[in-house]
């Protein structure tokens, strides 16, 4: 009788404790929203998907911008802006209204855009009039087919020769008329330089936006190899295209 009994009074203790905990789960997940915490019903106002925000743009590449109130997002404006190129809305005050599709959860595609007047009014300058076009844009999935080139030498052509798509870890340069990135091994040494043939507008959009960075990965289309008694000489090892940049 004294062991059930020990038992009983154990189960009970512990049904009590869940209980508690369950209840300080509640009431703090309550606490965090009455501080002002956004919610999903407070971000998305109408629609599933349908994205409203307002702020200033920091940046603008070709269709693509970057709004700090937009925390998470490259917002994709797909068509022309009133009075020009969307560079135009850079330090201007906006209303951005878009939405997001599964497929691509880190683009908000703008569907209008609003200016703000002295005022206090909003102007429309943007409604989108068609299929936002995202073939530059390079989701996690897709990056996973860039194999890291972090044991390259300048000698060794073998290191990036057969890999169409790569990325390497380094710093781009800007020389007179052109670009090349100095390219870091695993252990952070200097290994070489890649000459870029082109910089898409989203890879460029990525450079400028992580600009704080010295240090990137450069996501390529390694080209055509460097002849051997040019690439004694300089340590360049390859032409590319780069198509993304990022901090992994």
């Amino acid at each position: 009788m004294a062991i059930v009994m020990k038992n009983s009074g154990s189960r009970t203790h512990l049904i009590l404790g869940l209980l508690l905990a369950f209840a300080l789960i509640i009431s703090g997940s309550i606490a965090c929203q009455q501080a002002g915490e956004i919610t999903q019903e407070e971000a998305v106002p109408e629609e599933e998907g349908k994205l409203v925000y307002e702020g200033t743009p920091k940046l603008a590449i070709g269709k693509y911008m970057f709004m700090p109130e937009a925390q998470g997002f490259d917002i994709v404006v797909q068509g022309t802006v009133d009075g020009g190129e969307l560079a135009a809305l850079v330090g201007q005050e906006v209303r951005v209204d878009g939405e997001i599709r599964p497929e691509q959860p880190a683009v908000l595609i703008a569907n209008s855009i609003e200016v703000k007047e002295a005022t206090g009014e909003y102007r429309s300058v943007f409604t989108r009039t068609e299929e936002p076009v995202l073939d530059e844009y390079l989701n996690f999935q897709a990056r996973d087919g860039f194999e890291a080139l972090d044991k390259l030498k300048y000698d060794d052509n073998k290191g990036w020769e057969g890999q169409e798509k790569a990325k390497v870890y380094g710093s781009l340069e800007e020389l007179e008329d052109s670009f090349r990135i100095l390219v870091f091994d695993e252990d952070g040494k200097q290994v070489g330089y890649a000459l870029v043939d082109s910089i898409s507008d989203y890879a460029d959009f990525y450079i400028k936006k992580l600009h704080l960075f010295d240090k990137l990965w450069f996501y390529l289309n390694v080209k055509d190899t460097i002849e051997w008694r040019t690439r004694r000489r300089t340590s360049e090892l390859f032409h590319a295209d780069v198509i993304f940049a990022g901090l992994f």
